[in-house]
């Protein structure tokens, strides 16, 4: 069984930063594309940053200048820093795992049980 567990967000004031962390755990053998996706308040979830396996990258416009995701690949583990917050950025933030190769199997995707980043004064 393969799960995602984050951690690493809170409570932060407008121009602060974060680093939010996501370890996979199971009989892993690999992961393709790991990312970041977040949901606010009466809005669809969308897509905050992803990185593959080799280390391309992908970031929503809104976060590009400002967020920088990378991946211990060894640890199974995803990993956001974010810089700069707004309080457009006060979401739950989930973790993806796109697809994963355990126990002889791909299957996919996985999500983490999301952690609150909120960014107010």
């Amino acid at each position: 069984q393969v799960q995602l567990v984050e951690s690493g967000g809170g409570l932060v004031q407008p121009g602060g930063s974060l680093r939010l962390s996501c370890a996979a755990s199971g009989s892993i053998f690999s992961i393709n594309t790991m990312g970041w996706y977040r949901q606010a308040p009466g809005k669809e979830r969308e897509l905050v940053a992803v990185i593959t396996s080799g280390g391309n990258t992908n970031y929503a416009d809104s976060v590009k200048d400002r967020c920088t995701i990378s991946r211990d690949n060894a640890k199974n583990t995803v990993y956001l820093q974010m810089n700069s917050l707004k309080p457009e950025d006060t979401a739950v933030y989930y973790c993806n795992a796109e697809t994963v190769f355990a126990g002889r199997t791909f299957n996919g995707p996985y999500w983490g049980q999301g952690t609150q980043v909120t960014v107010s004064s």
